[in-house]
């Protein structure tokens, strides 16, 4: 019986192996569809959510308040987003998860959520606004937390090209309510839109690294 062969080892037309064969990933390629790793309830988790192309900058007022409005109706007793930025193509967050279920059915109640408050403020009916799954980074010990947070909300600054000057606190992210600041603001920015760390890394445990100066400039998690 003849059997079928796989792309990758059908041979070349002179006769030698296949070499890397398949499609070649983009400059920025999709989130792979894999099991995702066990989610500790202790580890925060770095989310990134990528948009669709073609869509106007998250961070247009009207807009950005609508992710704001999903920010403080997302509450779960077993999730969490506790940080976040709005960026003009993407979002990043910080969030806390009770178990793996527990994350993915928080991250799909903020994903619908946005989807639909996006597109009324758009003023269109429907229409897709995430590109592609999210993609998950657990942060496992303190150094890693404190350089998520520098780079959540601070994340303007890598796409501006800014490292200097004001402004210094993004507006379009949690940075105004953020209490790790090395001199905490005084000013107003009425109720905080998202609930306060639960977990000892995300709560405190990143300060024995140093409280986050106003103008640092994100780098690489690691």
């Amino acid at each position: 019986m003849p059997v079928q062969l796989t792309f990758a080892e059908r041979p070349r037309r002179d006769g030698q192996p296949r070499q890397k064969a398949g499609r070649r990933p983009g400059p920025r390629p999709n989130v792979r569809h894999r099991v995702r790793p066990t989610h500790k309830y202790w580890n925060p988790v770095h989310v990134t959510l990528r948009a669709v192309k073609g869509l106007p900058s998250f961070r247009r007022e009207t807009l950005y308040k609508a992710f704001e409005r999903t920010f403080r109706r997302t509450r779960r007793e077993d999730f969490r987003i506790v940080e976040f930025s709005v960026q003009d193509n993407h979002v990043h967050l910080l969030v806390e998860a009770d178990d793996n279920d527990a994350l993915a059915r928080g991250m799909k109640s903020f994903s619908v959520r946005a989807n639909r408050l996006f597109n009324a403020a758009l003023g269109r009916g429907r229409g897709r606004v995430w590109g592609d799954r999210y993609h998950r980074r657990d942060l496992t010990d303190a150094r890693q937390v404190r350089h998520a947070l520098v780079y959540c909300l601070a994340n303007y600054k890598k796409h501006q090209r800014v490292d200097h000057g004001r402004p210094r606190i993004d507006p379009c992210s949690s940075a105004r309510w953020f209490q790790g600041w090395t001199a905490i603001r005084t000013a107003d920015d009425g109720p905080r839109p998202t609930p306060t760390a639960r977990t000892v890394l995300l709560a405190r445990a990143w300060q024995k690294h140093g409280f986050i100066h106003p103008g640092e400039v994100p780098r690489l998690a690691g």
